[in-house]
């Protein structure tokens, strides 16, 4: 045993990787380590870097049950191309399983090719890969949310404070007038999340009226100029911002600040994701509500499939949907419950 932690030192040092110490389940896993290649679409994205966050915590956790892991992260800057190649070096500096938010989730086959040919298994996060590329190799896994719940419960929200301050329908005209500032173009869950929150608030009998929308890639600064532009265009008109992420709410909350909207004038703004900077404006009142993603939740999920891949233990202590999914729910978050 002595040996083996002098070569995954080793490795360690030479490589650049995080180490953490042994983590054992009553010695079961004295004979694996882990070591766990983290690829992910981009270094700048607010809630990929907490979830990465709660992976490194929880990997902690394991000092204590008789594996030896080691983690090294790479950012793809948004660049599928680079994120192949990162997994090639991932796989080349001997990484056991592979965890990887997916740059463009519509073409994922290089990684999986590269996983299959070294026989390393692949577990995707927040980045839910088609159900066709799922089931190119049986060592494929998915730990996420469901997209759909995210912009139902959005949609609750606004439904919720629609019902309770008529207020919110400033020029009282029995309709609610809104813009969204979606993810991406074309992005799986930035459809699902705007179609569910406008489809919820229909179904629950609220009128509705879409000014405007704006691209944002879940970039702050860039919902903040989108924002502007919708400003400019409809004035005072914008009773409801539905943003994909907090994020492009809090862009959008910047937006009006810079322009010094007075606090009687300002729309109603929802989020989703739960993170730091958007539950302390949930907190001070800026942002009506957001919706937790549970990262917490999916970054102990990840750890243990990861350690059950390497070491074969535990693995029918997961439970699995459809044999390679794992999905945790969403919650709704305002002022009221953040406590």
């Amino acid at each position: 045993m002595e040996v083996k932690k002098i070569l995954v030192a080793g490795l360690a040092a030479s490589l650049g990787i995080q180490l953490f110490g042994a983590c054992a389940r009553e010695g079961s896993y004295e004979e694996e380590s882990v070591y766990v290649g983290v690829a992910y679409y981009d270094q700048s994205d607010t809630f990929i870097n907490a979830l990465i966050d709660c992976l490194k915590e929880e990997s902690r956790e394991y000092e204590d049950k008789g594996c030896e892991v080691a983690m090294q992260f790479r950012g793809a800057g948004g660049s599928q191309r680079t994120q192949n190649d990162q997994v090639k070096e991932l796989i080349d500096a001997g990484c056991n399983v592979l965890c990887v938010n997916l740059v463009d989730r519509a073409d994922p086959s290089e990684i999986i090719d590269l996983a299959r040919e070294n026989d390393v298994p692949v577990i995707f996060f927040n980045r839910e890969p088609v159900a066709e590329d799922m089931m190119q190799w049986d060592r494929l896994y998915y730990v996420g949310a469901l997209a759909g719940q995210s912009g139902t419960m959005q949609g609750e929200l606004a439904v919720e404070l629609i019902r309770s301050d008529a207020g919110i329908d400033r020029n009282r005209d029995g309709k609610i007038q809104y813009v969204v500032l979606e993810g991406e173009p074309g992005h799986q869950d930035a459809i699902i999340r705007t179609e569910n929150a406008v489809d919820t608030l229909k179904r629950n009998g609220i009128e509705v009226e879409k000014l405007s929308y704006g691209i944002a890639n879940w970039n702050r600064a860039q919902a903040q100029n989108q924002m502007l532009q919708m400003i400019s265009q409809h004035q005072n008109q914008i009773e409801l911002v539905l943003a994909n992420n907090d994020d492009m709410a809090l862009g959008a909350i910047d937006a009006y600040e810079k322009l010094n909207y007075t606090e009687s004038a300002l729309p109603v703004f929802l989020g989703i994701d739960g993170t730091d900077v958007g539950l302390e404006a949930v907190r001070e009142e800026k942002m009506a509500g957001t919706v937790y993603n549970d990262k917490e939740g999916q970054a102990k999920a990840m750890m243990e499939l990861a350690a059950a891949l390497v070491t074969g233990e535990g693995m029918d202590k997961i439970e699995l949907e459809k044999e390679r999914y794992i999905f945790l729910p969403y919650s709704k978050i305002t002022p009221d419950v953040l406590d």
